[in-house]
């Protein structure tokens, strides 16, 4: 009877002893292990998924709107997404640098499915995260830089028409599709 005793005073002291930054540390690590869980439930919801990142983003714009100002941020965030964006339609191995065939480039060739650079829930990811500090920014008027919007618009969209004329020449000259319509079926000749 006196061991139980014993070893519940010896429990108690642990806790009692442990120091803040431990205790700090588990609790981010419980945290995090829970956020963690919540995106791996969440990886099959692709519509679902994509749908809150447009509210996220909607909310960010209105408050753009509303408060007149933080272009900066808007325009550091067009340029982030227009990186994603190339990693997502890039494939993982590039032909153009890779010794080896990478990629089919005639009918005959086997089939190789597309495996992209950036997958499409780090690219989900990756912008919703984006648009939540981006919007937290907004709250500071340190990132409120006076700046003229539409020439930062005008060269963001410079910017996308020659990027992506470039990635379409390169899925042009190494014959690839980053999008599929789905399982591909092949059809008997006979």
């Amino acid at each position: 009877m006196d061991t139980g005793a014993t070893g519940g005073a010896l429990a108690a002291d642990d806790l009692s002893s442990a120091s803040p930054a431990t205790t700090i540390s588990r609790w981010t690590f419980n945290v995090s292990r829970r956020y963690q869980h919540l995106l791996d439930k969440s990886v099959p919801h692709t519509l679902h998924r994509w749908i809150g990142c447009l509210a996220i983003v909607s909310v960010y714009a209105l408050r753009v709107f509303l408060v007149q100002g933080f272009y900066i941020i808007t325009y550091g965030l067009g340029i982030y997404m227009l990186n994603l964006l190339m990693g997502f339609l890039s494939p993982q191995v590039d032909p153009e640098t890779h010794d080896g065939p990478t990629l089919p480039t005639r009918g005959s060739d086997e089939f190789r499915p597309f495996i992209r650079r950036l997958p499409e829930f780090k690219f989900w990811y990756s912008i919703t995260k984006a648009f939540c500090i981006g919007f937290v920014m907004t709250f500071f008027s340190v990132f409120d830089v006076p700046v003229f919007w539409p020439i930062l618009l005008f060269y963001w969209l410079m910017l996308f028409i020659l990027t992506m004329r470039r990635q379409i020449t390169h899925m042009v000259k190494y014959r690839y599709l980053p999008f599929s319509s789905g399982k591909q079926v092949f059809l008997n000749s006979s």
